[in-house]
């Protein structure tokens, strides 16, 4: 069974979550109670956000507005701004904003401007006006006194009184933050990390690798929670309103019926002519008109009430109330219809003409009227004989109900927007946490230590990478974790397996240069003249190549491998000589012609030799220079050397290299058929071989490593001229 270890800095952060929230409640109940025009609801939203971060910070913000509510009404409204001033507060504080007065005085500005310029908004749209009365009767003054609208009155009020909030908000929160310990605000900032926590530079550089996808993981799950959110907050109110709209629809044409139905008591069908004739005058008419004005004023949402006749299918218009009853007794009384007035039947009520002529009650029909969108029934009223004499018709404006919605979903907005929020940060940073981070931790380790892999595997560095990536300790508890736990195992396995490589090949090297040193010396051995030329040309070799390199001459070509080949190699560039017989090979005097042409053959033999070593040995053969220098180190830069009379560039480089440290070895050594040539006449000679015995760059780097050059003539001590 797992053990299940507890976070005792998390259980700090939610003990902060709680505090922050209590704090929020208890000063703004006190400001309500106070009826102060200050609110004093994001003193611990910043605190928890200096504290302990974003997430925190914006549950504390929207928990603070949703219990608030047990006061104020309104509160829960202004979540999404709270959450906003948390996020402010974060980011001020993350960026060291502590320490900068300049920073200190743009967050105050911000978290003012979004509590006083959105907040006067969210007023305005919910309610119509300032939430506090001393407010509403200041720019009700102001307004009047300075004759500007009431809504800018009211938001530079609201702008200014906020300055004053938050600004004491800002300040009592730092004070509040500055008796948290250090190492305790750190502890709290850095709990809910799967691995080390990360400093802000390296979240930094995390998040732009994951920019430099097309889609990061942590914009995909931000994507998906907002796509997500918004459609299930977008259906769940389309679906409310809709209810809500039939609702209210079917409650409106219930009242309708009874409206027009109680109304047609009221009508005497036996004066309907006189009424159409001479309106206010006919008497009666007047006294109708207030009866059915009462009757309007007890049925609710009814906006129009009227009385009409169907006559040459056309409306006569007997009674048609005007919006201000005051006015019903006075000459101003201007209805929109006169009495007796005829108009035609509008399109949408065509349709319905033969019932209306029948005498049946016809309803409810949805229309766009002349000035918005209603809801029409129309009742019979019979005369004595029982034939239909005119229709008391109702119309309910359904312009309420679009405005109701838009009402309805701006506060379902102000209420999710800050769950939404809070939703959407949570996700981003479970996503960064348990993916994103810990992800691209790996990947940016296990790139270095493939680079330094790629860079020749030093063991030291490579065992860093492998500490490195090992202290990232990621634990998120699921295949991310198993991931980085396998690459752990993996590195570390590459490392060791790399070391006991490196091991083995440097014994195998030292095996074959032993083993080389062994076989030139075996040839040395038989010429009893040579001394130690093996050891000298070797590190001859090594002067021009280092030379060379330096210059930048033939780059491309000296790579250190390349060099390392040549020098390990070089002793054995006189392996032929082992096929030369005794007596040519330690003849005291000159050779003759014919016993010249047997010592040429140690360049093909050597050649040979090597060539077919190389046949036995698997992989990158460090033997081809070997093979290159024991066939080439006798041909001549101008074509005239032997054995295949190669010139120029086409003789290979470590040829050509051996051919300057093989003449100069030879000149300088003393041999049974000539003493040493003194050490000015040597380089004069090997100087004035260049471009023809010699390539001219190797020369070159030859002459300017005299001081080198030196060295390994006194080491040797056998040479016996000045040096």
């Amino acid at each position: 069974m797992k053990r299940v270890s507890i976070d005792k800095n998390g259980i700090k952060k939610v003990v902060v979550i709680v505090l922050g929230i209590g704090l929020n409640y208890v000063l703004s109940y006190l400001t309500h109670r106070l009826e102060l025009p200050l609110y004093f609801d994001t003193i611990g939203t910043m605190l928890v956000s200096f504290i302990a971060g974003v997430i925190p910070g914006i549950i504390t913000a929207v928990v603070t507005n949703a219990v608030c509510t047990t006061f104020n009404s309104m509160s829960l409204y202004y979540s999404i701004i709270n959450a906003l001033i948390a996020i402010s507060a974060y980011f001020y504080a993350k960026v060291d904003g502590f320490k900068s007065v300049k920073k200190t005085v743009r967050l105050i500005l911000t978290v003012t401007l979004l509590g006083g310029a959105l907040g006067s908004v969210f007023q305005w749209i919910l309610i119509g006006h300032p939430q506090y009365k001393v407010i509403s009767d200041m720019v009700e003054s102001v307004s009047e006194i300075t004759r500007l609208p009431v809504f800018p009155v009211f938001m530079i009020s609201n702008i200014i009184l906020n300055l004053v909030d938050k600004g004491i908000s800002v300040g009592m929160a730092y004070l509040l933050l500055r008796l948290v310990p250090e190492q305790v605000h750190k502890d709290i900032y850095n709990s809910g990390w799967k691995q080390k926590p990360l400093k802000e530079k390296e979240v930094e550089k995390y998040n732009k690798q994951s920019e430099g996808f097309g889609h990061s993981m942590r914009s995909r799950v931000t994507y998906l929670l907002l796509i997500v959110s918004v459609s299930l907050i977008f259906l769940m109110s389309l679906s409310a309103l809709y209810l809500y709209y039939q609702d209210v629809k079917k409650q409106d044409t219930e009242n309708a019926w009874s409206a027009v139905s109680f109304a047609a008591n009221f009508i005497d069908t036996s004066m309907l002519d006189e009424y159409a004739e001479k309106g206010i005058r006919a008497p009666g008419y007047t006294e109708t008109k207030i009866m059915l004005y009462k009757v309007r004023q007890t049925a609710s949402n009814i906006a129009y009430l009227y009385v009409v006749r169907i006559k040459d299918n056309k409306c006569q218009f007997i009674f048609d109330l005007e919006e201000d009853s005051s006015k019903i007794k006075t000459d101003e009384a201007v209805p929109s219809f006169q009495p007796g007035e005829y108009v035609d039947i509008e399109d949408s009520f065509k349709p319905y003409l033969p019932d209306l002529l029948e005498g049946k009650k016809v309803g409810p029909i949805e229309s766009n009227g002349i000035w918005n969108r209603i809801l029409t029934v129309y009742y019979p009223v019979f005369d004595k004989q029982g034939n239909i004499a005119c229709y008391v018709g109702a119309d309910v404006s359904l312009d309420y109900t679009s405005n109701y919605m838009f009402s309805f979903m701006f506060r379902v907005f102000t209420i999710i927007a800050g769950v939404l929020v809070l939703i959407v940060a949570c996700g981003l940073w479970k996503a960064s946490v348990y993916l994103t981070y810990p992800i691209n931790a790996i990947s940016t380790n296990t790139t270095e230590f493939v680079k330094d892999i790629n860079k020749g595997g030093d063991i030291a560095v490579l065992n860093k990478d492998v500490s490195r990536l090992k202290k990232l300790n990621i634990k998120t508890d699921d295949e991310v974790e198993n991931l980085y736990r396998i690459l752990c195992i993996l590195t570390e396995g590459i490392t060791e397996q790399l070391w006991e490589t490196r091991h083995y090949s440097t014994a195998v090297e030292k095996m074959q240069s032993s083993l080389i040193i062994t076989m030139a010396d075996m040839v040395e051995n038989r010429d009893s003249d040579t001394g130690a030329h093996v050891q000298k040309t070797a590190e001859y070799v090594q002067i021009i190549c280092n030379g060379l390199k330096k210059k930048g001459y033939y780059a491309e070509k000296l790579t250190p491998k390349y060099i390392s080949d040549v020098v390990m190699s070089a002793p054995l560039h006189d392996v032929g000589k082992i096929n030369i017989p005794d007596a040519v090979l330690n003849k005291p005097g000159k050779l003759d012609p014919d016993e010249y042409e047997i010592m040429k053959t140690h360049t093909t033999a050597g050649r040979s030799i090597l060539e077919k070593a190389m046949s036995t040995v698997y992989g990158d053969n460090y033997l081809k220079e070997a093979r290159n220098m024991a066939g080439y180190h006798h041909e001549k830069w101008n074509g005239k050397g032997y054995p295949d009379g190669l010139h120029g560039e086409v003789i290979p480089l470590s040829a050509r290299i051996m051919a300057v440290a093989d003449v100069f070895d030879a000149l300088t050594s003393k041999r049974i058929y000539k003493p040493p040539f003194p050490l000015d006449k040597a380089l004069s000679i090997i100087s004035e071989g260049a471009g023809q015995d010699f390539d001219p760059k190797v020369v070159e780097v030859f002459m300017d490593s005299l001081d080198d050059v030196k060295k390994v003539l006194r080491k040797y001590k056998e040479y016996e001229g000045e040096i």
